[in-house]
């Protein structure tokens, strides 16, 4: 029935239903105080009209009780959404554990995604219902914002960073997408479609296209290509190059862990910081290793740091790829 209507778009993941109770209380604690203050202000106004029968008001000048009331209740009603808005908003923020990891990269004026088995699409998105999926997401020129109405789910994509959403589909349908920060001439052109579809229909659509090499795959060959291997060993029985010590950091199961920085301080490898190791890599050099590492600002795409992010990410203890 509310499908259509623009302030009601049809609820289709998880989180939609938590995002709408916030959303309903909202609305309806606005109506009942608007009501309440515009009834106040009538009744007074009909009853202490301009009269000739001397009728005033009681001067109150100074009530304790009243006081604390008009205190309190606000301040406990606006801790209370405090609260509850913290906590479906920590909900957003912590995707389940069995989540599918995909890539979406913003550019003047499109969408460019990528699927975990290599598929790639523009402007479209097709997932499966019942599966969590999570967006790494990036852009390549201004601030763009990933957002999918049904879902109840909006994120900026910021050059230069990378940011996550998470989702969870329930209903199987096509559902609109739009980029929700004013990025140009063409802004409003910059919508796709996300397609929900049953699990068995998504690896069939999955069959049907032609992939590409996985994002791991991907980052592997770019790794090789670039010569990375010349300064990062990758397999944690070969630490050193042709004998030699490393230049630069063991990267098999780095990803995850906490190291320590030339200057003391510590970070935590994850793909912000693989991202500015390539295109900053004097930024934060790690202790034990001289700033030797070139800057690869310019030379990579942004989809080519997230395939070798991906491709450092899937590196294990071992050496083998997971």
């Amino acid at each position: 029935m509310w499908k259509d209507f623009p302030l009601l778009p049809d609820s289709a993941s998880t989180m939609a239903p938590q995002v709408d109770m916030v959303w309903w209380f909202l609305v309806a604690l606005s109506v009942v105080m608007t009501v309440l203050i515009f009834a106040t202000v009538i009744a007074f106004v009909a009853y202490f009209r301009k009269k000739n029968d001397g009728r005033v008001a009681t001067q109150i000048e100074g009530s304790t009780q009243l006081e604390v009331l008009w205190s309190a209740l606000p301040f406990v009603i606006l801790m209370g959404l405090f609260f509850w808005g913290t906590a479906v908003y920590v909900q957003t923020q912590r995707p389940p554990e069995n989540v599918m990891d995909m890539y979406v990269v913003g550019k003047q004026w499109m969408w460019k995604i990528q699927h975990p088995t290599g598929q790639r699409e523009i402007n479209e998105m097709h997932i499966p219902v019942g599966q969590a999926i999570r967006l790494t997401m990036t852009s390549e020129d201004v601030i763009h914002s990933y957002y999918i109405p049904a879902f109840r789910t909006k994120k900026d994509a910021v050059p230069g960073r990378y940011t996550m959403q998470w989702f969870e589909a329930t209903k199987v349908g096509d559902y609109h997408l739009f980029c929700a920060e004013y990025c140009g001439t063409k802004h409003s052109q910059m919508i796709g479609t996300v397609h929900v579809m049953e699990k068995d229909a998504y690896q069939r659509w999955l069959s049907g296209v032609v992939a590409t090499d996985t994002p791991e795959a991907a980052g592997q060959k770019l790794f090789e290509g670039m010569r990375c291997a010349s300064c990062h060993p990758v397999d944690p029985a070969k630490p050193t190059i042709d004998g030699v010590a490393a230049r630069g950091p063991l990267l098999a199961g780095i990803y995850g862990k906490e190291v320590v920085l030339k200057d003391g301080g510590k970070v935590v490898v994850n793909d912000e910081y693989i991202r500015e190791s390539v295109v900053r890599p004097l930024a934060k050099v790690v202790a034990g290793f001289e700033p030797v590492m070139p800057t690869y600002d310019g030379q990579l795409s942004e989809e080519q740091i997230i395939q070798i992010a991906a491709y450092i990410k899937s590196l294990k203890d071992s050496g083998a790829k997971q």
